[in-house]
């Protein structure tokens, strides 16, 4: 795992997508805490913080996930915002992950190298 100090990165042991994400990290020798998205998903205050940042929900949704199907796209649509954060931070599953925080208050959802990139520049 990491030193605390640094980012935080919600993810999930058996996404591959988080499994890249960390060793991206540890080939660039950025410190990261690693927290398990499933049983600590991040709070109602950070994701809201994650909308604010975003302007939209549409980076919070795993869309591909199961917890996603079972509630629906038509249902997920017609939620506002607070319903919507609610549901989030009830259930990681339905974050996009991996869900990073960077030690200065970025968040960035997903894995794309050349976003990272730029990110850590």
């Amino acid at each position: 795992m990491a030193e605390p100090a640094g980012h935080r990165v919600y993810l999930y042991a058996g996404c591959s997508t988080c499994r890249k994400a960390v060793a991206w990290l540890r080939e660039r020798a950025l410190p990261f805490e690693s927290i398990d998205i499933t049983t600590t998903p991040p709070s109602l205050a950070l994701l809201g913080q994650a909308l604010d940042q975003f302007g939209h929900r549409g980076r919070l949704f795993n869309t591909s996930g199961q917890s996603y199907r079972a509630l629906g796209p038509a249902t997920v649509k017609a939620m506002d915002d607070a319903t919507a954060l609610a549901a989030l931070a009830a259930d990681g599953r339905l974050i996009k992950r991996p869900f990073l925080v960077t030690a200065s208050g970025r968040i960035v959802t997903g894995f794309q190298p050349r976003e990272w990139e730029e990110l850590f520049a």
